[in-house]
């Protein structure tokens, strides 16, 4: 599998673990060490690090579950060298749309997530 199809791979993952709400589809995809960065109402920087996501996306009723439309898709994939990218993808778990700033890094097990940082519509 060449590196572009890997990475698109591995969003793909990541899509269906926030719709099924699989937590172990999100450890394999985020590395250990990742965290989610938004940034709050009054400006400050919010940090969520992957462990704790995880268990919540675990303890919650998945979109799946709940019958809500899935809707997700690569915007971009933007390459930088051999073992680094960049990916901006849309996705919800409604009443929530998510913008999502995926880092990524090539590493002896593959291609992982290593941040995300995103923006939240509420509709």
């Amino acid at each position: 599998m060449n590196d572009l199809a890997a990475i698109e791979s591995q969003l793909q993952l990541y899509f269906d673990g926030l719709y099924e709400g699989d937590g172990d589809k999100i450890e394999k995809v985020f590395h250990e060490a990742s965290s989610l960065f938004s940034v709050a109402a009054d400006g400050k920087l919010n940090e969520l690090p992957r462990a704790q996501w995880v268990e919540w996306m675990k303890s919650r009723k998945s979109s799946k579950e709940q019958g809500l439309e899935r809707k997700d898709w690569i915007v971009s994939i933007d390459r930088s060298g051999p073992n680094t990218a960049f990916a901006k993808v849309h996705c919800q778990i409604p009443p929530r749309y998510f913008t999502d700033y995926l880092t990524l890094a090539k590493l002896s097990d593959g291609w992982r997530i290593v941040s995300k940082t995103f923006h939240t519509d509420m509709r």
